[in-house]
């Protein structure tokens, strides 16, 4: 019995190479702007080969989020011991990034992607840590006494997250001041 599997094999230097073009043309035009054209010219790939391996642009895409080509920054909320301070650092981070001319414009081409894509709306919810890093981070505020025991840490993440995306939308900058009343009325303890 043959180890061989039938099609054709799939080259890792072509995967990273579509991945990197994926990414380099996305942080400068956006998703509306990137075409499958565009990343097979400049990945150096025969277009067939990018849909061999990617179905859609949107696939393409959710696996450059997902290999963290597209958010170069992972951000993770600190965990100093303290709830408050950490997710306070956090939100300012993560608004810094947003703030930059190619980090706005990132999040709203992932915010329109995930509008046309439900993968990517995955991915992106994942990538902002809405289903990992800060739920383990608010689950370790509950050990430490900083949240209440039956906490919904899930809706918590998502209440975060959700005025994350709502400030890159509306476009409003984000002060100290509005950042701790959000962070205070979603974690009293």
């Amino acid at each position: 019995m043959s180890d061989h599997r039938g099609g054709p094999v799939r080259s890792e230097a072509a995967r990273i190479a579509i991945l990197d073009a994926t990414a380099r043309l996305f942080a400068a035009r956006g998703y509306d702007h990137l075409t499958m054209e565009g990343i097979a010219a400049e990945a150096g790939v025969a277009k067939q080969t990018i849909y061999r391996w990617w179905p859609s642009k949107g696939a393409l895409v959710s696996e450059c989020l997902l290999a963290g080509r597209l958010m170069p920054e992972r951000l993770v909320p600190p965990s100093t011991g303290d709830l408050r301070t950490d997710l306070v650092e956090w939100f300012t981070e993560i608004f810094s990034v947003m703030q930059r001319p190619d980090g706005e414009g990132l999040v709203l081409s992932l915010i329109a992607a995930a509008t046309e894509n439900v993968e990517i709306g995955k991915r992106l919810y994942e990538s902002l840590g809405a289903a990992s890093s800060l739920t383990e981070r608010l689950q370790s505020a509950i050990g430490d006494g900083q949240l209440r025991v039956d906490a919904p840490l899930e809706e918590i993440g998502e209440a975060l997250i959700g005025a994350l995306l709502l400030r890159a939308l509306s476009r409003n900058p984000s002060d100290l001041e509005s950042v701790t009343r959000l962070i205070d009325a979603l974690i009293r303890p």
